[in-house]
């Protein structure tokens, strides 16, 4: 009985990775659409998809592998589905090469076209150049919100500064169609202006759109603060439709992360939250982690180059926990260290829709990527992009990161950068990507002291891959004829190979030279106490 129910527990706490979910299945097929209109070397030779072919075609790509990866995984059905996931890529990858060499059926000009007249629902003003407007410019420009019975449900006044006078043109418009709009962007819209005039402007704003029912809120670009992000408190408190709200750039301090959390009501259906390049530390991270765990929607996470440290990031990765539809999670440019790295990897294996991570320059080390790579390993089945640069890793971190990039056959850009991969890293790394990954576009190793094999290594594997972009290997150390050698390979395609400006033959590991000068004074400092050293013969 105990052994039945040790295995009945081992089955249940198992990650099965097949069926792939619906959103899953058509991810892929709208991966494979862009993939099928974007140019390449082979639509150069083959021509061109339409968008509207494409989508036909992937969809039914989509299916004939996804009956193929089913096939197999009935004849296993106690497996992890894993090796249904690896045929489910690869099919996908080889059907879509074949349509890709069979090029374009349906001629140009047979589809008709279709327009969307998107001037009847979006008013915009950003275009043109970054400039103050006046009362007499603001009447000029905001003229069609006038037009009774227009249909506008989106504006943006991005890109240029109001004043007051200027904001009490805007205010009686604005007041007239506050309830058809469902989308404001007021990013960058008030530069250049003194801070009583901005936070009385932002006032005018927040009271006459108090009641809006928005589903999409950008105030980016403003310097808020806390004075700024209570100036809007009018407008925020009565939102409880938003599913998506920008504060980038707003000087989001501790206090200012705390207003936010306090005047945001509801968050049931946030799918994106965005608080890039703010000032927001430790505290200010542990109240927006509050807002995050209150966001069980959440799809689309950005607190990149937010002077979090480790404490901050380890609240984040617990609030994570709450967001198991996560597809994109960006905490790039941070000061998590190891610990927050490890605590991030308990919550990467809740989200099986992820398809984009980035976690570049977060300290992470050795012992920090391994945790998030083992996990990833077992979760995010469709991931597509994968971020770790500038993190020490080193090519003993990369044996975890080998397993992790060789289940992952969506891949469409890996980036490595600025690591301590080495020769030995950058050839596990290659040989991780040698079987299937027909989606990859984009990698770059770059300044990971790679000599002559492991460029040579990556390039012969991404060089054949179909829709194949950019290979970065730029800032390395390789060899004269090793340069010969990759660009032999890329002869046929230059344009998909970097630029080698900084890259250094002659370079010498900064490590190696250390380890010399070490054991050098090691051996000076022997030699001293040897020639000091005086026996003492017994008597």
């Amino acid at each position: 009985m105990e052994s039945a129910t040790q295995t009945f527990q081992h089955r249940s706490m198992s990650v099965k990775l097949w069926p792939p979910s619906h959103s899953t299945r058509l991810m892929l097929a709208e991966r494979m659409t862009k993939n099928l209109t974007t140019p390449s070397i082979f639509s150069r030779k083959y021509g061109l998809l339409s968008n509207e072919e494409a989508e036909v075609d992937a969809k039914k790509i989509e299916e004939l592998a996804f009956a193929a990866a089913d096939q197999h995984y009935k004849k296993e059905p106690d497996s992890d589905g894993s090796s249904a996931v690896q045929i489910y890529a690869k099919e996908s990858s080889r059907l879509m090469l074949e349509v890709i060499k069979r090029g374009p059926t349906v001629k140009d000009g047979e589809i008709a076209d279709k327009t969307t007249v998107l001037h009847e629902t979006v008013f915009d003003i950003s275009g043109g150049r970054r400039a103050f407007i006046d009362a007499e410019e603001a009447e000029d420009l905001l003229e069609p919100l006038r037009e009774l019975g227009n249909s506008y449900t989106r504006i943006c006044f991005s890109n240029r500064s109001f004043g007051l006078d200027a904001a009490n043109v805007a205010a009686p418009i604005l007041s007239s169609i506050k309830d058809q709009l469902t989308e404001l962007d007021l990013s960058d819209f008030i530069a250049g202006r003194s801070e009583s005039e901005a936070l009385e402007v932002m006032h005018i704003f927040s009271s006459v759109l108090e009641g809006c029912h928005l589903r999409y809120l950008n105030l980016s670009n403003n310097a808020l603060g806390e004075k700024g992000v209570r100036a809007f408190g009018a407008l925020l408190k009565s939102q409880n439709n938003l599913e998506e709200i920008y504060l980038m750039n707003d000087g989001i301090s501790e206090e200012a992360a705390r207003a936010v959390s306090e005047l945001i009501p509801s968050t049931e259906k946030l799918k994106v939250l965005q608080f890039h390049n703010n000032m927001t530390g430790d505290e200010g991270a542990i109240a927006i982690s509050e807002i995050v765990k209150r966001s069980h929607a959440l799809e689309d996470f950005r607190c990149s180059s937010t002077r979090v440290g480790t404490d901050g990031g380890v609240a984040l990765a617990e609030a994570l926990k709450t967001c198991t539809h996560l597809k994109k999670l960006d905490l790039r440019d941070n000061m998590f260290g190891v610990e927050a790295g490890v605590a991030l990897s308990k919550a990467l294996s809740l989200f099986a829709d992820l398809t984009e991570i980035y976690l570049s320059y977060l300290n992470l080390e050795d012992e920090g990527a391994e945790a998030l790579a083992n996990v990833l390993k077992e979760s995010a089945p469709s991931l597509e992009v994968l971020e770790m640069a500038g993190n020490d890793i080193t090519a003993k971190g990369a044996a975890s990161l080998v397993s992790c990039i060789a289940s992952k056959q969506f891949l469409t850009k890996l980036n490595l950068s600025e690591n301590e991969l080495k020769d030995e890293g950058a050839i596990l790394i290659g040989k991780a990507l040698e079987e299937g990954h027909g989606q990859l576009n984009e990698v770059d190793m770059s300044t990971n002291a790679i000599r002559r094999a492991g460029a040579r290594l990556l390039a012969q594997v991404v060089v054949t891959k179909p829709g194949f972009k950019l290979l970065n290997i730029n800032g390395n150390f390789i060899s004269d004829e090793g340069i010969d050698e990759v660009k032999e390979l890329f002869k046929s395609s230059p344009d998909m190979l970097g630029p080698l400006d900084e890259n250094d033959p002659e370079g010498e590991d900064f490590e190696d030279e250390e380890e010399e000068e070490e054991n050098a004074e090691n051996e000076n400092e022997l030699e001293s106490k040897l020639k000091d050293l005086k026996i003492e013969q017994g008597e």
